[in-house]
Parts: structure tokens; C-alpha cells; sequence
């Protein structure tokens, strides 16, 4: 779940602004809760639609359990990147409308990498399960 708590922006930037239960993440099959200790926003440019501060690093916590979870990582899971795109869309620097072919063969781009990498781990999933019937058919998809 990812909810800002609000949404700043100016000229170059769109500034999405987290707060503790808008943000939250299934780990290890339990649900951990946004706490704004490190990491407080996700900042991304308004032209290049890119984001910015991808060094941040967020804290979730679980009772007295918390892990922090680099952007970098964050990035890396399609549902994050989905849901921040359907928050962010409207914040968009002027001529995102005439750009709308090009940015559609951006997410076409971006969404082939995200299956990509998720073929990727799911073979790393059958050699750890020493599947090989199901390594085979990935393998084949790349």
C-alpha cells in the first residue's frame, strides 16, 4: 500500500511526502508500516519523470522489529513503481500530453524489464527448489 500523506511540487520537482500508515509492505508474509525515521519522501522530476533521491533509505516496522529498505530496492518491484506512476501521473511537467507516444513506449520499456526480472528470480526460485522442469520453461522465456 502506498498512499502519500501529501504531495508538494514546483517547477522541477514533484515531492510525495510519506507518513506513518499511508506506506506499507509485505515482507516475509507479514505487513510492515512505514516510520518516518530516515527517508520521509520520494522526490522525482517533473520533465524526466525520473526519481531523484534513489540513496534514500526507509524504515518499516513490525512491533520492535525494523528493517530498512533502500530505494534502490524499492524501485526494483513493479507494484511500487505502478502505484507511485498512478499517484504522480497528473504532477507531470507541461507537454506530458503531447509526449504520450513516446511516454508509452517508456512504460512498455519499463514494464518488458520488470517481467524480465521477475523471470529472473523466478528461476533463481527453481534452482533453490531444484525444479528443473520449471528452470527449463524460464529459461526459455528470456
Amino acid at each position: 500500500m502506498l498512499k502519500p500523506y501529501y504531495i508538494k511540487t514546483d517547477a522541477n520537482q514533484i515531492r510525495v511526502v510519506l507518513a506513518y500508515q499511508y506506506f506499507a509492505i509485505f515482507i516475509h508474509n507479514e505487513v510492515y508500516q512505514f516510520i518516518p525515521t530516515d527517508a520521509k519522501e520520494i522526490r522525482i522530476n517533473r520533465r524526466t519523470q525520473k526519481i531523484i533521491n534513489v540513496d534514500a533509505r526507509f524504515a518499516f516496522q513490525k512491533g520492535k522489529n525494523i528493517i530498512y529498505i533502500p530505494m534502490t530496492e524499492l524501485i526494483s518491484l513493479p507494484d511500487f513503481l505502478i502505484q507511485l506512476y498512478s499517484i504522480v501521473e497528473t504532477y507531470y511537467a507541461n507537454g506530458h500530453i503531447e509526449k504520450h507516444d513516446e511516454d508509452s513506449h517508456e512504460i512498455d520499456m519499463v514494464i518488458d524489464e520488470l517481467e524480465r526480472l521477475n523471470i529472473k528470480r523466478l528461476i533463481d526460485r527453481s534452482l533453490d527448489e531444484r525444479d528443473e522442469a520449471t528452470f527449463q520453461s524460464l529459461v526459455k522465456l528470456l
